[in-house]
């Protein structure tokens, strides 16, 4: 396939519709899934001009870096919101967003992450979907890293919006967002009253039935996209998600083996798991460590966080030989670093994660 093709050519046209449907297949969604050029970021804000108006009442769970850019958001865009906080490592109860919905019958939309990778917590996804379906609020989902790491049943749960992001576990350089749009928000966005352009999603919707972008879109992405769609569907979603839930458990099970401690131990992520630096240890020596010993990257903690905590990926690509390495890599640099570490153990704690998952399909399969 070409490297680039014309965006207003024949060939685009052709393409376009077919990633779309890709997409939305993905997503596992009847709603319209719709493509950004832009970060997460922009599908975000897309979520919040769209579908409200100024001084809407919405309720934000804040547990993390990106929680706090919902924050941000909802401030920019003049909204009333109410914020659920929970300390970083934490996560907003389902009870509490309840409690508020009881409190602010008024409330527009839900707002939060399905992943805090900021923190490698999880928010139950399920449960406050389910809770927000009973009202008139939208539930909107920041799942940039929570596509292909966790289910997401958006139609089942009744999730109005969820963003995505390319460089996640779409396996593509960081450019595009994908945000899923139900019947329920396009009926809510027709009285939305925020000023929005190259935002636009009635517009960015015209246009895809067409075949083509309301803007000019990043085209080396959106064929890079199409391949990375063909192989999610061939390999399944379900799998794809099944692989970063063992990886994340593997690597829960190694940090434990080397007598680390976990970041988020009661609500942990499978898009990434966080682990707090030894005691007298800051966390950018290991990461650190990692880049300058084997040319692996990690990342440290971010905020206040930076320094305390570091957190390992599990998207996409990933797989259980690239966690054999980078755990044996911990443990040489912790050892480095004059941490009593036992060579093979946190390795051998992977083994076992894989080997009891390869032995549960075989007997999967004789049944």
């Amino acid at each position: 396939m070409a490297s680039d093709i014309h965006h207003r050519t024949q060939d685009f046209i052709k393409l376009y519709p077919t990633v779309l449907r890709d997409l939305k297949e993905v997503f596992g969604t009847q709603g319209d899934v719709l493509i950004t050029v832009s970060s997460g970021t922009g599908a975000l804000e897309a979520s919040i001009t769209n579908f409200f108006s100024e001084g809407d009442k919405v309720v934000i769970c804040c547990a993390g870096k990106f929680g706090e850019r919902w924050v941000e958001l909802a401030k920019a865009f003049r909204l009333n919101a109410v914020v659920l906080m929970a300390e970083y490592g934490s996560v907003v109860a389902p009870a509490a967003v309840e409690a508020a919905l009881n409190e602010n019958p008024d409330t527009k939309g839900v707002l939060f992450q399905a992943s805090e990778t900021s923190t490698g917590a999880a928010h139950d996804v399920k449960a406050i979907g389910e809770i927000t379906k009973k009202t008139g609020a939208l539930c909107i989902v920041d799942a940039i890293t929570g596509l292909g790491t966790m289910p997401l049943d958006i139609d089942g749960w009744g999730l109005d919006i969820v963003v995505g992001g390319s460089q996640k576990a779409f396996m593509i350089p960081p450019g595009l967002a994908f945000i899923s749009v139900s019947a329920k928000a396009w009926a809510q966005s027709a009285s939305a009253k925020l000023p929005r352009l190259y935002f636009d999603l009635k517009k960015e919707k015209k246009m895809a039935d067409k075949g083509e972008s309301a803007w000019t879109p990043n085209v080396s992405h959106i064929l890079a996209l199409a391949e990375a769609l063909k192989y999610i569907k061939e390999l399944g979603m379900d799998k794809l998600v099944e692989n970063a839930q063992l990886l994340a458990k593997a690597t829960r099970a190694a940090a434990l083996e080397l007598g680390l401690e976990l970041f988020a131990p009661d609500a942990p992520s499978s898009s990434v798991t966080a682990i707090k630096a030894p005691k007298g240890m800051d966390s950018s020596d290991i990461v650190k460590g990692f880049r300058n010993q084997f040319g692996s990257v990690i990342a440290n903690g971010q905020g206040t966080m930076k320094g305390q905590i570091f957190r390992i990926a599990h998207l996409g690509y990933f797989d259980f030989p690239d966690l054999f390495a980078m755990v044996a890599e911990l443990e040489i640099i912790l050892h480095s670093k004059g941490i009593p570490v036992e060579f093979g153990k946190g390795v051998a704690a992977v083994q076992r994660v894989y080997a009891e998952a390869v032995s549960a399909k075989e007997v999967a399969a004789v049944k």
